[in-house]
């Protein structure tokens, strides 16, 4: 399987870490296209004193944890538009945004794409592949709700960073991990079963 996973700059920058090292520890994942928007190390910085200034293939193999000749994930430029994931005839199961920022939402709502996230969200929607949206933003306005129903009739899954708590999260990275299974869920691929409803057979 093949996939583009794009972080915008909206708080959450967690999210997009966790599913990645889960989609690279499933060992059903062969490549992971890698784009990102301008203001992610600085979020990466403040929410996870994580150093991605200066960003390369290294560093991201470094920031996740995975040998420094791994080939699983691959970095895009931003401003790349001849990069893979901007082109339909490149076969993939689709495209995963987290979390998704508003101005990102509403570039792909527009249909005016000026970079490689836009592109390849707009390409992964004309191709009929699964388009997974994580919007991070609260409270919702209007203009919000109204770019997430047209991207929703277009086809993509608007999938909010709203975990549960039915499983009783005893940490931070439970409730993230909660909300990140979700996202895998979207293209079946294998995670773990601890946070799946089971049933309430609660006596009468």
């Amino acid at each position: 399987m093949e996939l583009t996973l794009a972080i915008t700059g909206a708080s959450g920058t967690i999210y997009a870490y966790r599913t990645l090292r889960m989609l690279v520890a499933s060992g059903e994942v062969e490549r992971i296209n890698l784009i990102l928007s301008g203001v992610v190390p600085t979020v990466a910085r403040i929410e996870m004193g994580a150093d991605l200034s200066g960003l390369n293939q290294q560093k991201v193999n470094e920031w996740l944890g995975l040998e420094e000749d791994s080939r699983v994930i691959r970095l895009w430029r931003l401003e790349n538009f001849a990069a893979k994931p901007s082109s339909g005839s490149n076969r993939q199961e689709g495209m995963i945004i987290v979390p998704c920022s508003m101005g990102t939402l509403g570039a792909i709502a527009s249909g005016a794409g000026t970079n490689l996230i836009h592109r390849a969200a707009d390409v992964t929607l004309k191709e009929g592949r699964k388009l997974v949206i994580v919007p991070r933003e609260a409270p919702f306005n209007e203009i919000h709700l109204e770019n997430m129903l047209r991207l929703s009739r277009a086809g993509a899954r608007i999938l909010p960073a709203s975990p549960g708590f039915y499983h009783k999260p005893s940490s931070i990275e439970e409730l993230v991990d909660h909300l990140c299974y979700r996202i895998l869920d979207q293209f079946g691929v294998s995670r773990s079963s601890k946070t799946e409803w089971t049933g309430n057979e609660s006596p009468e």
